[in-house]
């Protein structure tokens, strides 16, 4: 494939990526993550797709961000890896659904729900999405040398959809029967099914926006308060510290 090529959606030269991935939902927040890199060029800007590279303690890392929702996203995973990407890292917020987690604190995912309405259009639901464990390693290796706050690990709920609509929510089955699932989010199984049928490591690290344990009026939550954006900016430094560390 000719490295000066197009990836058609992420409008990004394909030399212009790196083997080494963190993606997160939010453009903006890829805008402030790539702060953190030196020699840092914004190398795509295309609807919620914006992908930036530069280096990380000399290593070199892109970052790109996918949107909400699995559908959008999966576009975002599959052309990074049609690009040469080997490992991607999700990093986002997440409602935690644990009692005890507080909001701000760090979550590494070891595997999937597929409630994402997108990965079982790939693979059937009996195959599991499970974070390459090299990926958790580096993850859990990055947060003990960086984070002072509690950090978790374990099974993420990835659902297709944010606001309840007539039917009921799968949380309150996964809360009810105490099944020791970590946090809900939108991408993170996606991510995983489609890392393991292309043939790349992937994994995700998640700060707690909210707790799904306790009582709470929607129309109050606020995942922009100050305790979820610093949670936030530690998130993407321990992605980023594992990253290097995967080189």
């Amino acid at each position: 494939m000719n490295p000066n090529a197009f990836l058609p959606i992420l409008k990004v030269k394909i030399f212009d990526l790196t083997p080494l991935a963190l993606v997160v939902g939010d453009p903006i927040r890829a805008a402030a993550a790539a702060e953190f890199l030196e020699d840092v060029k914004e190398v795509g800007n295309f609807r919620e797709y914006r992908t930036f590279t530069g280096t990380y303690s000399g290593v070199p890392i892109t970052i790109s961000s996918h949107g909400v929702g699995a559908a959008g996203a999966s576009i975002c995973f599959e052309e990074l890896i049609q690009g040469g990407v080997t490992t991607i890292i999700r990093a986002g917020t997440c409602g935690a659904m644990v009692a005890g987690i507080k909001d701000g604190e760090t979550i590494i995912g070891t595997g999937a729900i597929r409630d994402d309405g997108a990965s079982d259009k790939l693979l059937p639901l009996e195959y599991p999405a499970i974070a390459d464990r090299h990926v958790v390693a580096a993850l859990e290796e990055a947060t003990a040398e960086r984070s002072s706050s509690p950090v978790h690990t374990g099974i993420i709920l990835t659902q297709s959809y944010f606001y309840d609509g007539v039917l009921p929510s799968s949380v309150s089955f996964w809360l009810k029967n105490n099944l020791n699932v970590y946090a809900v989010e939108m991408e993170f199984a996606t991510l995983l099914i489609i890392a393991s049928l292309r043939g790349v490591r992937g994994g995700g690290i998640f700060t707690s926006d909210g707790n799904m344990t306790e009582e709470a009026d929607p129309k109050t939550y606020d995942p922009h308060r100050t305790v979820v954006k610093k949670g936030t900016e530690n998130m993407i430094q321990i992605g980023l510290d594992a990253l290097k560390n995967l080189a």
